[in-house]
């Protein structure tokens, strides 16, 4: 695939959309079935419960990371950290936000992407830092051990057009468009074992 094809980029975001809800859904149609075999209990409306949040959790970063930003949004600070730093979000990956009351949309979203940029680093998990004033974020990222030898990232560090992507990694496709349309410079640094990118 020729991830700057624009019907290529639709197709590896609905990939990813579907891949990654269809595990919190099945497990709700798992809960709902069990509830009609053995009635109400409470380790089945747990189950329910965990995979709605986890559920809801990804749609709202799908939402943030691949919906719709007009250059005249904006979104709340609390809002964005409450989205990313959500462990259904983070998986393995502790995520922690220090952020204005009021952030222009379309850097939170490039925010975003370069998060799950870092998460895709991060095969064991690890810890995840994001700050932000109104003129600059900065993200660092640690963990026993990063990837970071792909050809997305060799891509994305050199701002090199991408190669063919599957849809786990296809917000590295969206990072680079979204820097141009910002106006934002993307700066990146990393040594043994931490990652620090700032724009």
């Amino acid at each position: 695939m020729n991830p700057d094809n624009h019907n290529d980029i639709a197709a590896l975001i609905g990939s990813r959309i579907c891949h990654d809800l269809v595990n919190p859904v099945g497990a709700i149609g798992n809960g709902v079935e069990l509830l009609g075999m053995t009635g109400t209990g409470p380790e089945e409306l747990a189950l329910i419960a965990d995979s709605v949040a986890l559920a809801q959790a990804r749609i709202a970063l799908f939402r943030l990371a691949f919906g719709a930003a007009a250059p005249d949004a904006r979104i709340r600070g609390g809002e964005v950290a409450t989205i990313l730093a959500a462990p259904e979000t983070g998986g393995k990956t502790h995520i922690a936000c220090a952020l204005p009351d009021d952030l222009p949309r379309p850097e939170a979203k490039l925010a975003a992407l370069v998060v799950m940029c870092c998460q895709s680093a991060m095969p064991r998990g690890g810890q995840i830092a994001l700050q932000a004033t109104q003129d600059a974020f900065e993200i660092e990222a640690t963990a026993t051990r990063l990837q970071t030898d792909t050809p997305p990232w060799a891509a994305l560090a050199a701002g090199q057009p991408m190669p063919p992507l599957i849809p786990a990694q296809v917000h590295f496709a969206l990072v680079s468009p979204l820097l141009v349309e910002t106006g934002r410079q993307l700066r990146l640094a990393s040594g043994d074992g931490w990652l620090r990118l700032s724009f």
